[in-house]
C-alpha cells in the first residue's frame, strides 16, 4: 500500500486529508482507505437491511479500488467519511431570485456550504437589471454583479474555515440587460476573486451570430424585450475579456437543458464552480474518477486497454457513488430531499494523458479521440447498466416518474445522471496520475527541499522510457525542468518528443476534439481548459469557442499563457511573454512591508533545543502575528542565527506572507545538536520557530490570517499568480482554478 503512494502523494495526504487530533497525525493513508470504505459501506445495512456479510464484501471492494488508487472519490469524501462533519458532496447549486430575502438566504446557505467543503454554483439572471424600478420601495435596483459582490466578500469571510476554500460560479444568461458589464466584472483581477464566471450561450444567439443578426435582451421580472444589441458585437467582447485573463468562460445553456433528465422538476440554470456539473436549484452532486492509467495490461508484448477491469472497477464506483448519497449529511433539508429525489453522480476519470502514454498514442491525434470517445462510451453504458441493477435493488430515483428514462426509453435507474468529467485536482496527485483529461501539465519541476536543496522532480513514465530507451541523465531532466516540456531538446528523440506533449505543445483544437468526444458520452459536462500560447490572438479564442459549439461542448474555459497580470513563470522556470506588444512584464510585486506597530500583544515560549533553552517569542497586533525575537539562555546557542532567522520572519509577515507558508519553509530544518538528542522535540532552532508562530496562530489567534488592507492586490497576485502561497511552487491552470501540482493547493475563481 504505502509503495504505490508518491512521497508527493503522501505529502498532500498528511497536509490536507489525514485526521489530526490537536494538531498531530493519528491516521495513515490505509486509515482512510478503511474510515471512507467502512463508513460508505455501511449504507448497505443501515439504509438497504442488508447482512454483516454483504456489508464486509463490499466494504473490502471499496477498500481495494481505492487502496490500488484505481478509484478515488471526491475530496469531501476521503476528507469527511465517517467524520463528524460526515459532508461528502463537493457541488452545489443554489437558487438566487429577485427578492432581498432570496439573495441573502443564498448567501447565508453558500457560506454553510463553504464552511462544510462544498463550492457553490449560483445563476443570476433571474435578478432585474440595474436601474430597473423595485415597485415596493420605488427606488431602483442594483443590479446583478453588486449582489454577486455581496457573495464574494462573505465567501471571503467564511474562507478561513474548514480544510478547503469557497469557491463560487456566478453565471449570467447571454440575454440578461446587464451583460456587456458582466463580462467585464473580472477585467480587474483584484475582483470577484472567489468567483468563476461565465455567460450562459443561448441557441437563439448562437443562431443570431452565424446569421450576423441582433438578438434581444429581456427583463428577468417580466420578460419583456428591452433593447436588442449585434451578436456578433456581444461575443466580440465575450472573447477579448477571455483573451485578457480567461474569464469569462461559456456555458451552453440550452445544450445543458436538452439532456436535463427532469425538466418537470425545473430547469437548469448554473453549474458548480469548474462547470463539469449543471445542477437544479438545490441539488449537489457526488464525483469520483478511475484512474485510466491503472486500466492497462500487456498482450503478447503492447500495452492494451483492460476493459474487463475497467468494467469492474465501473460497477464498483457507482455502487459506491450511490451509498455516499445515503451517507452524506447535507447542509440544508432542502438540499438533502433534493439530492435524494434525483440520485445525481457524477464517475469520471483521471489519468487519461497517461494511458495514452502507456498506449503510444498522442494526445493530438485522430487516434487518441478514438479512444476518448471508446472509453467515456463504455463508462457510461457500464454505469448505466450499473444504475439499472440498482434500480431493481432499492428502487428508480423518486423523481423517476415524468423524467426522460420514463418518457422516452422506459429503462429504469437509480440515479438521474451517472457520468461527469471533472478536473480531479488534488486526488489525481494523490493517485499520481495525470488531471481529468488533460494533458501533462509539466515533465519535471523543481522542487525546493529542506536546506537549500534542489530537487527535480521527473514524470516517472518520462523517466522510465528515458532510461529504457538510453537518453536518461539528471543534466537533461535539468534541462526538461527548465522548459517544462520536451519540444524541441533535440536530445530527446522526436517520437517521444510528441509523444510526451505537455498542454502548451498541444494545438488548442485538439484540446476541445478531446473535451468533445468525452462530451458525447457524458451525462453531465466535461471540465477542461483549452490552452493558448501567449501570442495566440483573439481570433484564435474565437475560433475555439465556436469550434467548441460545433463540437458539441456544453461550456468551454480557455487560458491564455500569462494573460493574467500577475502570472510571471509557467511550466519550466523561464519568463512568460510579455501579455501584448511593447509592454515589459512585471517581474517584481515590490512589496514594502507595513511599519511595526507601537503596540502588540503576544506570549513567549521556552524551547528546549541542542544547545540549551531558546526562548521565542511571538507578538501580534490587529491584522494578525507581526514579529517574531528570539533568545538564547545561559547555555548559548546560535544566537546571530536565530536573531537573523527571526528578522527575516518579522519581516515576511507585516508583507502578507502567510504563517503557514513560512511554517512549510521552516519546519523540519535539521540540526546535529538536535536530532541527537532523543528528548529534543525540534529539529533546529528554525524548526522550533515554526512550532511557535504555528501554534500561536493555531490556539490564540484560532487561525485567523486577516489580509492586510493596504495589500488585498498583493494578496491575490500570489493566489492567482504563478507561485504557490503554501510551498512556493509554480502553479498550473485548470479548469478555471489553479492548482499547485506540488502540495495539492488549489482556488477557483
Amino acid at each position: 500500500m504505502g509503495s504505490q503512494l508518491s512521497q508527493n502523494a503522501l505529502n498532500v495526504l498528511e497536509k490536507r486529508y489525514l485526521k489530526r487530533v490537536g494538531g498531530e497525525l493519528v491516521e495513515t493513508p490505509d486509515d482512510m482507505f478503511e474510515r471512507v470504505a467502512q463508513n460508505i459501506a455501511a449504507v448497505e445495512a443501515e439504509v438497504y437491511g442488508k447482512d454483516e456479510a454483504t456489508v464486509n464484501k463490499v466494504k473490502d471492494q471499496f477498500k481495494e479500488i481505492m487502496t490500488n488508487l484505481e478509484f478515488l472519490p471526491n475530496s469531501p469524501t476521503l476528507m469527511n467519511a465517517g467524520r463528524e462533519l460526515q459532508q461528502l458532496a463537493a457541488c452545489f447549486v443554489l437558487p438566487v431570485d429577485d427578492s432581498m430575502e432570496s439573495i441573502f438566504d443564498s448567501i447565508k446557505y453558500a457560506a454553510l456550504i463553504h464552511k462544510s467543503g462544498g463550492g457553490t454554483g449560483f445563476s443570476f439572471s433571474r435578478l432585474r437589471p440595474k436601474n430597473d424600478e423595485v415597485l415596493s420601495t420605488g427606488g431602483v435596483a442594483s443590479g446583478p454583479i453588486s449582489f454577486m459582490k455581496v457573495f464574494n466578500a462573505a465567501t471571503d469571510a467564511v474562507k478561513q474555515g474548514g480544510t478547503r476554500r469557497g469557491a463560487n460560479m456566478g453565471i449570467l444568461r447571454v440575454d440578461h440587460p446587464d451583460i456587456l458589464e458582466f463580462i467585464n466584472a473580472k477585467e480587474d483581477n483584484a475582483d470577484l476573486t472567489n468567483f468563476n464566471i461565465s455567460v450562459a450561450i443561448t441557441d437563439e444567439f448562437m443562431e443570431a451570430l452565424k446569421e450576423g443578426k441582433t438578438y434581444p435582451l429581456r427583463n428577468p421580472r417580466n420578460g419583456q424585450p428591452v433593447k436588442e444589441l449585434s451578436a456578433q458585437e456581444v461575443f466580440d467582447k465575450i472573447v477579448d475579456a477571455a483573451w485578457r485573463n480567461g474569464e469569462p468562460g461559456i456555458v451552453f445553456i440550452d445544450r445543458i437543458n436538452k439532456d436535463n433528465p427532469t425538466p418537470h422538476i425545473g430547469e437548469i440554470e448554473s453549474t458548480n464552480p469548474c462547470g463539469e456539473q449543471p445542477l437544479l436549484p438545490y441539488e449537489a452532486c457526488n464525483l469520483g474518477s478511475i484512474n485510466l492509467a491503472l486500466m492497462v495490461r500487456e498482450e503478447d508484448g503492447q500495452v492494451k486497454i483492460d476493459w474487463e477491469r475497467l468494467e469492474y472497477v465501473t460497477r464498483i464506483s457507482v455502487r459506491f457513488l450511490d451509498n455516499v448519497i445515503d451517507a452524506s449529511k447535507y447542509p440544508l433539508e432542502r438540499i438533502d430531499q433534493m439530492v435524494k429525489a434525483n440520485r445525481k453522480i457524477g464517475l469520471g476519470v483521471m489519468g487519461f494523458a497517461d494511458l495514452l502514454i502507456k498506449l503510444g498514442i498522442r494526445y493530438d491525434s485522430p487516434q487518441a479521440v478514438q479512444t476518448a470517445e471508446e472509453i467515456a462510451s463504455f463508462i457510461q453504458k457500464t454505469a448505466r447498466a450499473v444504475s439499472a441493477e440498482l434500480a431493481v435493488e432499492r428502487g428508480p430515483f423518486p423523481n423517476y416518474p415524468g423524467s426522460v428514462f420514463a418518457k422516452e426509453s422506459g429503462l429504469k435507474v437509480r440515479n438521474a445522471t451517472t457520468t461527469t468529467i471533472a478536473p480531479t485536482g488534488t486526488i489525481s496527485i494523490i493517485a499520481g496520475a495525470s488531471g481529468g483529461i488533460e494533458p501533462i501539465f509539466a515533465l519535471a519541476f523543481v522542487r525546493n527541499v529542506m536546506d537549500n536543496d534542489r530537487l527535480v522532480e521527473v514524470n516517472p513514465l518520462f523517466e522510465e522510457i528515458a532510461r529504457k530507451e538510453g537518453f536518461y541523465s539528471k543534466q537533461l531532466m535539468e534541462v526538461v525542468a527548465e522548459h517544462g516540456s520536451v519540444r524541441e531538446i533535440t536530445e530527446v528523440p522526436k517520437k517521444f518528443q510528441d509523444l510526451f506533449a505537455t498542454a502548451h505543445d498541444i494545438a488548442p483544437e485538439w484540446h476541445i476534439k478531446i473535451q468533445g468526444a468525452f462530451q458525447k458520452y457524458t451525462d453531465n459536462a466535461v471540465s477542461k481548459t483549452i490552452n493558448f500560447a501567449n501570442s495566440a490572438t483573439r481570433d484564435d479564442v474565437a475560433n475555439a469557442y465556436l469550434l467548441a459549439y460545433t463540437e458539441g461542448c456544453k461550456g468551454v474555459t480557455v487560458y491564455r499563457d500569462g494573460s493574467r497580470d500577475s502570472q510571471v513563470l509557467t511550466a519550466g522556470t523561464k519568463s512568460s511573454e510579455p501579455s501584448q506588444a511593447g509592454e515589459t512584464p512585471n517581474y517584481s510585486t515590490n512589496i514594502h512591508p507595513r511599519p511595526r506597530p507601537d503596540v502588540t500583544m503576544g506570549t513567549t515560549e521556552k524551547v528546549q533545543v541542542g544547545c540549551g533553552n531558546l526562548y521565542v517569542s511571538v507578538n501580534a497586533d490587529e491584522f494578525g502575528i507581526c514579529e517574531i525575537f528570539t533568545n538564547t539562555g545561559r547555555e548559548g546557542g546560535c544566537a546571530s542565527q536565530s536573531e537573523a532567522t527571526s528578522r527575516l520572519i518579522s519581516i515576511a509577515l507585516r508583507s502578507g506572507i502567510s504563517v503557514q507558508a513560512i511554517y512549510e519553509q521552516l519546519r523540519g530544518i535539521r540540526c546535529p545538536a538536535c536530532i541527537r538528542r532523543k528528548e529534543i522535540k525540534v529539529t533546529s532552532c528554525p524548526d522550533a520557530i515554526a512550532r511557535s508562530i504555528k501554534k500561536y496562530q493555531d490556539q490564540v489567534l484560532g487561525g485567523f490570517q486577516p489580509k492586510l488592507p493596504f495589500q488585498a492586490e498583493a494578496a491575490t497576485a500570489v493566489e492567482e499568480g504563478a507561485i504557490c502561497p503554501d510551498c512556493g511552487h509554480k502553479l498550473s491552470h485548470e479548469s478555471g482554478c489553479i492548482t499547485c501540482l506540488a502540495c495539492g493547493y488549489s482556488k477557483c475563481g
